[in-house]
């Protein structure tokens, strides 16, 4: 089959495309593993973001009902728990109001605290807010 010896694969470059075959497999499959990691990581960071503006307009709502309050009633309770729906349905929501009278006006500072999750956990997220408002 090999007429000369020129020809013929020496003894020494047999098994050598079996090792490089496997060096660049073992890079691949590390090189893939590192991109999923990335990937997820990603997914995680945008689920975040999502998370972050929904809570802040979870609280952005809590100081309007605060105000709607405290203009309807020209008072307002130390602190309330609102419930949330639609698409704010998860958050809970802690709306505190404290009244300072300055004169003919009063002064009402309402603070809202929106969070979803549990204290300590990695999905934990919280929003507050705070506006003052002169009647």
């Amino acid at each position: 089959m090999y007429p000369d010896r020129t020809s013929r694969p020496s003894a020494r470059q047999r098994g050598f495309a079996l090792a490089t075959a496997i060096f660049l497999l073992v890079v691949l499959a590390a090189l893939g593993a590192a991109m999923l990691t990335f990937s997820s990581a990603q997914h995680v960071g945008s689920a975040m973001d999502v998370q972050g503006a929904r809570a802040y307009q979870a609280a952005r709502a809590g100081i309007e009902w605060g105000a709607y309050q405290a203009l309807r009633n020209s008072s307002c309770a130390g602190s309330t728990t609102v419930a949330l729906a639609g698409e704010l349905a998860g958050f809970t929501l802690v709306v505190e109001c404290s009244a300072t009278p300055s004169g003919t006006l009063t002064a009402y500072e309402i603070k809202s605290t929106a969070s979803i999750g549990t204290i300590g956990s990695i999905n934990r997220v919280e929003r507050r807010l705070q506006a003052t408002i002169s009647l």
